[in-house]
């Protein structure tokens, strides 16, 4: 199964008057169906219980239900350290830093990033159309 990384801010959830981004229930309703899903966010630094405690603000029970799928990851400085690059997988980030695309450049992976702009109507469900693509 292709995992997929998942950051929070700018793509599960909007950074201005913070509310869960429209689509995000089928959203992760397919993803955490059909991926093997890791947070990769600053919420999330080797347990998932930080993220789902910030998420519980934002999501009802059962999707949080869906939320508990997803795995942690830890690193220090840059996001691509929790990245498992042996691995097929895809990256959802709303704002990478350069240096983490130069680390993707060297692992040729720039490709496994897809950038996540919620200020652009319905883009979450444009995301979930690419992810299907790419399952």
């Amino acid at each position: 199964m292709k995992k997929l990384y998942i950051d929070i801010d700018g793509v599960l959830l909007t950074k201005k008057q913070t509310r869960a981004a429209e689509w995000a229930l089928p959203f992760i309703a397919y993803v955490t169906e059909h991926f093997e899903c890791y947070w990769l966010t600053t919420h999330c630094k080797g347990s998932n219980e930080q993220p789902l405690r910030y998420l519980a603000k934002y999501f009802d029970d059962a999707t949080l239900e869906k939320l508990k799928k997803i795995m942690p990851t830890d690193w220090d400085t840059l996001k691509t350290e929790g990245i498992d690059f042996a691995a097929d997988f895809i990256w959802l980030d709303d704002a990478p830093f350069v240096s983490e695309m130069n680390v993707l450049n060297a692992h040729l992976a720039a490709d496994k990033l897809i950038i996540v702009d919620l200020s652009r109507p319905d883009e979450l469900k444009r995301i979930l159309s690419l992810v299907e693509q790419r399952k």
